[in-house]
């Protein structure tokens, strides 16, 4: 007795609906394409609508589409690019690796400062808590008085040795909550799910119309806020030299109680696998040192191709560099 066969009868494709789909997904490539092309959208904002969604519009442009959309790059001078880059034509912005998404970030973060973008004249530093951020920026205010740092608005109180106006503008939370509303924060966030900071806008676009450099140093939360306000600013993760010297620096400053430090630790561990949304890692053994590393960043970067990409970075968590 023979066992009976079943065949299981393939569902028809919908062609034309599949023809219209292809049409409609070739017309919005265009359009990102057309919008680089004439400047109303920035290509480090399409880099990453690419990276947060590989299979949406943008990532599904070839990294050669994108190149070439960008003015004054063309077929010749894309192909240099990726050639020097290692990347395979072949390639979709969606579907580049770690180390290649960097390296196009890099390029195309160069690129726009060198023609007319905000690139190195708006510099976020971020980093985890404790990692020393305050004392980079105060250092920085100090010793290099051509850059100007922005001052955030924060709702917790002051810190022994801080100053109005200098290190935060301390305001109440009705005080913030005006702020917010009257839309006058570049950026805000509650922060180790306590307190409120925020960037105020004013200072900081009168300044960069000026032509001046401006620093901001604020939290990871604020640094993806200002990427979507400004994709052409340049982002800097501060790390410290290890997890173990990041601990003894928290619980060395004795501001927390042992309660908050565990709970920043914990949160130190989530915003250090931020690492790879910035574009420059700075690691702070050394302050002054750390400190002309950041300022090195904010001038022309003619001639500085790819410097950060070649650093060895140590890791934080005891991990193998990959």
């Amino acid at each position: 007795m023979s066992e009976a066969r079943t065949t299981t009868t393939p569902p028809e494709v919908d062609r034309v609906a599949a023809s219209r789909a292809a049409v409609a997904a070739r017309r919005a490539r265009a359009a990102v394409k057309a919008g680089i092309a004439a400047g109303t959208r920035s290509p480090l904002d399409v880099l990453r609508a690419a990276y947060e969604d590989p299979e949406g519009v943008e990532g599904r442009l070839r990294v050669t589409e994108f190149l070439v959309s960008i003015p004054a790059i063309g077929q010749t001078k894309c192909t240099r690019i990726m050639d020097e880059l290692q990347i395979s034509p072949s390639k979709r912005l969606g579907g580049l690796g770690r180390l290649q998404r960097r390296r196009l970030r890099d390029f195309v973060a160069d690129w726009v400062a060198d023609h007319g973008g905000i690139g190195d004249r708006l510099v976020v530093l971020a980093g985890p808590t404790a990692v020393g951020k305050g004392t980079v920026a105060g250092y920085i205010r100090t010793h290099h008085p051509e850059v100007r740092l922005s001052v955030s608005a924060t709702t917790r109180a002051p810190r022994p040795g801080e100053v109005e106006g200098e290190s935060y503008f301390f305001v109440d939370d009705a005080q913030f909550d005006r702020m917010i509303a009257a839309g006058e924060l570049l950026e805000w966030a509650v922060v180790h799910n306590a307190h409120r900071y925020g960037t105020p806008r004013r200072p900081v676009e009168e300044a960069i119309a000026a032509g001046d450099s401006v620093l901001l140093e604020i939290d990871i939360q604020g640094a993806r806020s200002v990427r979507r306000e400004m994709p052409d600013a340049t982002l800097v993760f501060l790390l410290p030299p290890s997890w173990e010297e990041l601990v003894r620096r928290l619980v060395g400053r004795g501001t927390e109680t042992a309660a908050e430090q565990q709970r920043r630790l914990e949160t130190a561990k989530v915003e250090l696998a931020a690492v790879d949304e910035f574009d420059h890692q700075v690691v702070n053994v050394e302050v002054g040192e750390a400190a002309q590393k950041v300022v090195d960043l904010m001038r022309p970067r003619k001639g500085r191709r790819h410097a950060a990409l070649r650093q060895d970075l140590p890791r934080t968590d005891g991990a193998p560099q990959s």
